[in-house]
């Protein structure tokens, strides 16, 4: 039996959280949600999560900071950052991130990115 793949989503929106939580899980993938990103390390390290949702404006540490950390530790981790600004993405370029979506309620592109990355990444 093949094991669930694991995505942690990290997200300072509760609602964005339980969004992301529903439509992940219904395509079989484990969610596992956090507030708060400062947790997010020792999540990682007890979790092993496959893949990591980040969003970019949290108030207590950014995305980006976050990521920094993540990369710094965890360089093959794949991260998909969520902003609800596309001008972002010009910034993230230049950054260590792997993937961008702009946030929505229609997750589409979002699943079709995660497929993706399973697929030929994992």
């Amino acid at each position: 039996m093949e094991t669930r793949k694991k995505i942690l989503s990290i997200d300072d929106e509760e609602n964005i959280r339980l969004l992301l939580s529903c439509e992940l899980e219904d395509e079989g993938y484990e969610v596992i949600s956090l507030g708060d990103p400062q947790q997010a390390m020792e999540v990682i390290e007890k979790e092993h999560p496959d893949i990591v949702l980040l969003d970019i404006k949290m108030p207590q540490l950014s995305g980006m900071e976050l990521l920094k950390m993540i990369r710094d530790k965890y360089y093959d981790l794949p991260v998909i950052l969520l902003s609800a600004y596309s001008f972002y993405k010009r910034d993230v370029a230049a950054m260590a991130s792997d993937y961008y979506v702009v946030k929505s309620a229609d997750l589409t592109e979002l699943k079709k990115l995660i497929k993706k990355i399973f697929k030929t990444r994992l």
